[in-house]
């Protein structure tokens, strides 16, 4: 049975796969599947750390692959995967694999890449931005077009797309939840706002922007225009804001605060996003302090 990702106020949580190890990770992941007041739990998407000399990092979509059954009956997903680092295609496949792992509870987010070092390091192209947006905006209909059920059988998907051509392209076994897994995209500007308006399902917060209310504020209202522009109802689109929570309780009122402000600015979904370090007892501390007051109020 499939559902649709909540359209009221919820609350997720969120563990960097930089600096951390999958044993650790997965007794985080373990301590939230425990937890009620998260609906949904997240990765960002980097294959080393995100400092001018990189450093260790997990690769995002196996990982979230193998940490999905420690949160059974909650939403997952990535904030956001870059579209750089993977043909669209296999993310469709991947996608579909998750969407059946978790009953129709996988989210697929996808944005357009930006992180010199991984790139240069690992020989994987960043094109200018305006490049990388065309890519992005090719990725997500060749997506859409393998979550079709066009794509269930043969003769399958034929597309003479310029980036991603696909020539009798089937996704056998479809997906489980019509339509394919909600897909939220990460774009700011005028060209990726327009796309999550024409194509996407929600809107993601950039952790770069974490906590920021008037930003999130003036591009949700560049989005409520793109929507309508777009002839699209906004009631069921989900807004997600992004918090950084640290180690202290200083952190916590401060992740408080600015959740309170997220939600009071429209944000229908609060991800607080945690250092893996702080382990499972630290998101226990998280919930109590930061999640369960937050949703207290909802």
């Amino acid at each position: 049975m499939t559902n649709a990702f909540p359209s009221g106020s919820s609350v997720g949580f969120k563990t960097s796969p930089q600096a951390t190890s999958w044993a650790q990770l997965d007794e985080i992941w373990a301590a939230a599947g425990e937890l009620d007041v998260f609906v949904a739990g997240w990765l960002n998407d980097h294959l080393t750390d995100t400092t001018d000399a990189g450093g260790p990092s997990l690769e995002a979509l196996t990982l979230l692959a193998t940490l999905a059954h420690r949160v059974p009956g909650k939403w997952v997903g990535h904030g956001v995967l870059s579209n750089t680092f993977r043909l669209p295609a296999v993310v469709a496949k991947a996608a579909t694999v998750l969407d059946h792992a978790t009953g129709g509870r996988f989210v697929l987010g996808l944005g357009a890449g930006w992180h010199k070092f991984e790139h240069r390091s690992f020989g994987i192209p960043l094109p200018p931005i305006r490049e990388r947006i065309d890519r992005l905006e090719s990725a997500v209909d060749v997506i859409a077009a393998l979550f079709s059920p066009d794509a269930a059988s043969p003769p399958g998907i034929t597309r003479a797309d310029r980036f991603y051509p696909l020539e009798g392209a089937t996704n056998d076994p479809p997906p489980l939840t019509p339509g394919g897994p909600p897909i939220f995209l990460g774009g700011q500007r005028r060209r990726g706002i327009a796309l999550a308006a024409r194509a996407a399902d929600g809107w993601l917060l950039p952790g770069l922007n974490a906590g920021d209310e008037r930003y999130f504020a003036a591009k949700r209202e560049e989005l409520l225009g793109a929507l309508e522009a777009a002839g699209r109802s906004a009631e069921d689109f989900a807004w997600v804001g992004q918090v950084h929570v640290g180690a202290s309780a200083g952190d916590r009122k401060r992740a408080l605060d600015e959740s309170r402000a997220l939600r009071a600015n429209g944000a229908t979904h609060i991800v607080l996003g945690m250092p893996p370090s702080l382990g499972p007892d630290g998101l226990r501390v998280i919930a109590r302090e930061v999640a369960e007051p937050l949703m207290g109020e909802a």
